[in-house]
């Protein structure tokens, strides 16, 4: 699975570059929107990554703000490698939102998981019990095809250019029992097995911790390599998810982050956690 060329990542670079650069020419979404003949709205969306953009718009736009030559072509063709499409959309039946090409792309990933084990770290039998448990009503073939994706996404962690992924988990997580004994011990092995992982660290946080910083619930955060492309904060529920890119929103939950790191149990003491709990269900 390529970490390279994600999409979902290069639309939203553009985006970002295209908003940069109406704003720098001092236009309105209005003023483009005439332009291009097309909705204000249409604008907004394309700015913030929301829709797609077409070359062809994108040459008019870049311009109407006076863009021209290798800068010119670098954007054109970056809305052409935007219009690609990732791994993942062989499953947008099930998968929405582009989560997973952001994802693909990341260096680094930061999770912090109150109620279940994140998905990259699920073996199959337990992503099957919690998607029965939150969609009861689903039909077979939806639910396998939803786990058959978040199989699809775990090759991630053990590629060549796998991305330097950190979770602290609360004890909560694993101690709620997910399907039966012999899948909470089976999923119990896999995150002593993958915590051995050189780009994977896994942490527990105990409740003898009480109450700490993230009490508001989980969350992920997503760092890229490129400067250009900001961290974001991924935060879900059960009808909807945030995206969160402004500065001090990515300060406040890397605060947060830290501080539930700070109180859980050291990697080591984790492992051994999480291997003691696993003898327990033996």
């Amino acid at each position: 699975m390529s970490t390279s060329h994600s999409p979902t990542v290069r639309r939203r670079r553009l985006a970002s570059e295209l908003r940069r650069l109406r704003e720098s020419s001092n236009l309105t979404c209005e003023e483009v929107a005439a332009h291009l003949e097309c909705s204000a709205a249409k604008v907004s969306r394309i700015e913030t990554g929301r829709t797609g953009v077409n070359p062809r718009d994108v040459r008019d736009m870049l311009v109407l703000y006076g863009v021209e030559g290798e800068r010119q072509n670098a954007l054109i063709d970056l809305a052409r490698m935007a219009k690609l499409k990732g791994w993942w959309h062989n499953y947008g039946d099930v998968l929405t939102g582009g989560f997973a090409g952001m994802e693909a792309e990341a260096s680094s990933i930061r999770t912090f998981e109150s109620l279940v084990v994140p998905g990259l770290l699920q073996t199959e039998r337990y992503a099957l019990a919690v998607f029965r448990a939150v969609r009861p009503k689903a039909a077979p073939n939806e639910v396998e095809r939803r786990v058959s994706a978040r199989m699809a996404r775990q090759g991630l962690l053990s590629s060549d250019h796998g991305p330097k992924y950190w979770a602290v988990l609360d004890e909560g997580a694993l101690r709620r029992r997910v399907g039966d004994a012999d899948v909470m011990r089976e999923q119990l092995d896999r995150l002593v097995k993958m915590s051995s992982l050189p780009n994977v660290e896994i942490q527990v946080l105990p409740f003898s911790a009480g109450g700490h910083a993230a009490s508001d619930g989980p969350f992920v955060m997503l760092g890229f390599p490129d400067p250009l492309d900001p961290t974001v904060v991924y935060v879900e529920s059960l009808t909807s998810a945030l995206y969160l890119e402004k500065p001090e929103e990515i300060r406040l939950y890397s605060t947060v982050f830290d501080h539930v790191r700070a109180a859980a149990l050291g990697t080591e003491e984790s492992v051994a956690l999480m291997a003691a709990m696993a003898e327990e269900l033996a």
